[in-house]
């Protein structure tokens, strides 16, 4: 009985970790990013992937495929093997905007796992330093006197940035000139640079070069002030109530990618979001409401994807031909 007993537990014992190993991908794992490096979608890839590298004891490389507000990098994911080996880094452009407001190649809705949803941050209303109205209420009026010659850069046609911007125009009866680029980091070089004037960006790529002051912040675009930036005054109080136009990222696989697996790695990267120096990321990009469980992101994702259909539709936004 005593050796019977001592064989069962072996058995268990030794269960326990292969269990474990199945339920995460074999070598290397690639998290897809559909913008250019710097933005605020690589960054946050980078710092979390990190971690599971370490935690998985495997390679976690970020690889960028910037190009169509993230929806080039979406496709890939949606077509990629469910082994676990190709990860998206899911963001509101190529998940919720993009897909209803042109065509593209994937079903936003059933062609992806949710895995985790990685924080929502405001955007944050920019401009550089040589420009002259650094306040809500002095743009709007600089936007009145110039019609259609206030240029806003944004990471692509479709994105958060440009969404914001479309409400932006919208709430102050105002006409602006839209730039779209391949991401926020050659957007955010070109503003600094002085090409374009301002950007409704993310706060995760804006902060460095707004701690750095290279960039003003005017604005955040959350109904209420992160703790990140105590004393920059959200659209609503700017004169814009009920303005919000958020930005926000999480982990996604393919629909083929087990449930098992994506459980696990939900578990691991909320570990992971919970590491000190990752709290402190989140924190400064003002990322919130992150963690939780496969089918809180499931659900969510869901949800952005009705409103911003409706925003779209009501607002009669177009998209690229």
């Amino acid at each position: 009985m005593q050796r019977r007993t001592f064989t069962i537990a072996t058995t268990a014992t030794i269960a326990a970790p292969l269990v474990r190993a199945q339920n995460l991908p074999g070598g290397p794992v690639r998290i897809i990013v559909g913008f250019a490096p710097g933005g605020g979608t690589d960054i946050l890839a980078r710092v979390i992937g990190q971690k599971l590298g370490e935690m998985w004891k495997t390679q976690v490389i970020v690889e960028n495929k910037a190009g169509a507000s993230g929806t080039i990098a979406a496709d890939y994911v949606a077509k990629a093997a469910g082994d676990g080996n190709t990860l998206l880094m899911a963001h509101i452009n190529s998940q919720a905007i993009t897909p209803a407001l042109q065509k593209v190649n994937y079903d936003a809705a059933k062609d992806f796992a949710p895995i985790v949803l990685v924080g929502v941050t405001p955007n944050l209303l920019i401009c550089n330093e040589s420009q002259p109205a650094k306040t809500v209420k002095d743009l709007v009026e600089l936007c009145r006197a110039n019609p259609g010659k206030v240029s806003f850069g944004s990471a692509g046609t479709g994105s958060a940035q440009h969404l914001a911007l479309e409400m932006f125009m919208l709430a102050a009866k105002v006409k602006a000139i839209h730039v779209p680029y391949k991401g926020s980091g050659p957007m955010l070089t070109d503003l600094i640079g002085g090409q374009i004037q301002y950007s409704f960006d993310t706060m995760t790529a804006a902060t460095p070069h707004v701690k750095s002051g290279k960039a003003i912040a005017l604005a955040q675009t959350r109904q209420n002030r992160v703790p990140a930036y105590p004393n920059v005054p959200t659209m609503a109080e700017s004169g814009f109530p009920g303005f919000e136009a958020t930005t926000w990222y999480g982990f996604a696989g393919p629909a083929k990618l087990p449930a098992a697996m994506a459980r696990r790695m939900n578990e691991d990267i909320n570990k992971a979001m919970q590491m000190p120096d990752v709290v402190e990321k989140l924190n400064a990009s003002g990322a919130q409401d992150g963690g939780g469980s496969v089918e809180k992101f499931a659900d969510f994702m869901h949800a952005e994807q009705i409103k911003w259909a409706k925003i779209i539709k009501d607002g009669g936004v177009k998209g690229e031909a």
